[in-house]
């Protein structure tokens, strides 16, 4: 096998050639990608509503296209959900990434064209292994199987050839057949969408496989992983895939995690590797081991703007393109697609960590957050949330901060929330139920995750004294109209020091 394992990494690696060439002439490269997407959907709908015709550079793009959000897009999408075409991209859109809502929607639905399947999604995954085995040419990866846990997706109800579901699950149906060679498990069980019985026949069928890497959200790998040794009764995974060395992980925060899987998995010879990938395309790929920022992508059909953080309020921010950005500003993140997004503001922040190659890290998001499981709560969430927990239990609150409970030895994820009530909850047991069933209304990732308490349980609710959050911010120094605490927060920083004030 070590034969085949050297030619497929051959294979890959055949692509580092070009990305050296971005990383030297990323002007010209982006410069190259503006005028494609500008040409290939000039006679698109979009593209005659803003005159892309007559669009000769990107100062004439920023002037001719307004900024958007899922909002302004929306009856694009209800129409291409429909099956109307040739609206934002000029080949047919069948493909849909269901992703959570934004203020008013319970999810979004990002369109993918195939170009975007190709030219972005897939030549991503193929650059992971290509920097990979670049950076390590012992690597024996292709002798064994990738194990990549997918979602699930369904037929849209709207019409019968427009599909959506998660982005992995939407890259899992499409990918090329050769891929399923060495990849486990097979597609119905990979695409399962009763998340307690998949984890359970994942278990079961792949720990006597030849796992050589993993792939996927840090969270729901850590419960597989657990579940393979309750199984096997093993006391680590180095004994159920004595061959495995990597472990590509993307979508939240892996710092929380990393100690865990060195736990479960304490062996000199495993790797990390983070990815920077949305249902909106993919970004960034960690291309040095001993650091932990990524290499932006600018190959992917993907043009990059950028605001910076104190423009963002602003009714018209200043947006500038990678040739003005530095490295001491948080920048929101502006993309044009290859799926006909046109500067669309993907609510991630970014900082640079590099100009000479562009390097990056997630930096947070445009607004107030908790994603530390794949369920991205936003505030809007959150608030009408617990309106609606308050009005069924007569309850008033008068402030709330909330964080995730990380996975720890035996404890359950789950959100923690402070409150300050005004007036007490009848019931905080009815309150904290109003509250969890609310938030599976209203957000989808939210309600995936909490499905038979697999991934995160009920919310905790801890009741603190009136004037807790004014007399803690006093004491910080921080009074006044601008210093206030995230209503959501996506690590405890907050939350562990109100309650160690609390007990001084």
């Amino acid at each position: 096998m070590t034969f085949i394992n050297n030619v497929i990494a051959w294979y890959f690696k055949k692509r580092i050639p070009r990305i050296e060439h971005f990383k030297t002439k990323p002007d010209e490269m982006q410069l190259d990608v503006f005028n494609s997407l500008i040409e290939a959907a000039k006679d698109t709908e979009w593209g005659k509503k803003y005159d892309y015709p007559g669009i000769k550079n990107y100062n004439d793009y920023r002037s001719r296209v307004p900024l958007q959000e899922y909002h302004h897009i929306k009856p694009y999408v209800d129409r291409l959900l429909k099956g109307e075409q040739n609206l934002l991209w000029p080949t047919e859109i069948q493909w849909f990434a269901k992703s959570s809502g934004t203020t008013g929607d319970r999810s979004k639905f990002i369109p993918i064209s195939q170009a975007a399947l190709s030219e972005c999604h897939y030549k991503a995954g193929k650059d992971v292994l290509a920097i990979y085995c670049y950076n390590n040419p012992e690597s024996r990866i292709f002798d064994g199987k990738g194990l990549i846990m997918g979602g699930s997706h369904k037929v849209s109800e709207l019409n019968q050839k427009a599909y959506f579901g998660d982005l992995s699950a939407v890259l899992l149906q499409n990918a090329p057949a050769y891929s399923n060679f060495h990849r486990i498990p097979e597609l119905s069980l990979a695409l399962l969408d009763n998340w307690e019985e998949k984890l359970d026949r994942l278990a079961h069928s792949t720990y006597k496989e030849n796992v050589t890497n993993i792939s996927g959200v840090p969270s729901w790998n850590l419960l597989l992983l657990k579940r393979i040794l309750e199984i096997t009764g093993l006391s680590d995974i180095t004994k159920v895939w004595p061959k495995l060395e990597l472990f590509i992980h993307g979508g939240v925060n892996f710092a929380p995690y990393r100690s865990q899987f060195e736990q479960l998995i304490p062996s000199e010879k495993m790797n990390y590797l983070e990815t920077y990938n949305a249902s909106e395309g993919f970004f960034g790929i960690q291309d040095n081991p001993d650091e932990s920022d990524m290499l932006l992508m600018l190959d992917y059909g993907i043009f990059y703007e950028f605001i910076p953080m104190d423009e963002f309020e602003k009714n018209n921010p200043e947006t500038i393109t990678l040739a003005d950005v530095n490295t001491d500003t948080n920048y929101a993140m502006v993309i044009s697609t290859n799926a006909g997004l046109w500067r669309y503001i993907i609510g991630d922040t970014i900082r640079f960590t590099s100009l000479s190659p562009f390097r990056i890290k997630i930096s947070g998001r445009t607004k107030n957050f908790i994603n530390a499981f794949g369920e991205e709560l936003i505030v809007d969430n959150t608030d009408s949330a617990l309106q609606t927990a308050c009005d069924k239990t007569g309850a008033i609150i008068s402030e709330y901060t909330a964080a995730p409970v990380y996975i720890k030895d035996k404890e359950a994820a789950a959100h923690e929330y402070i409150i300050e009530f005004e007036k007490e909850p009848d019931n905080l047991d009815a309150f904290i139920e109003a509250l969890d069933e609310k938030l599976k209304n209203l957000n989808s990732d939210y309600d995936a995750k909490r499905s038979a308490d697999l991934m995160l349980q009920k919310p905790r609710v801890i009741s603190v004294p009136k004037d807790t959050f004014f007399k803690w911010l006093k004491s910080k120094g921080k009074i006044g109209g601008q210093n206030k605490v995230p209503r959501l927060f996506n690590d405890r920083k907050y939350v562990d020091e109100i309650q160690a004030f609390l007990k001084k």
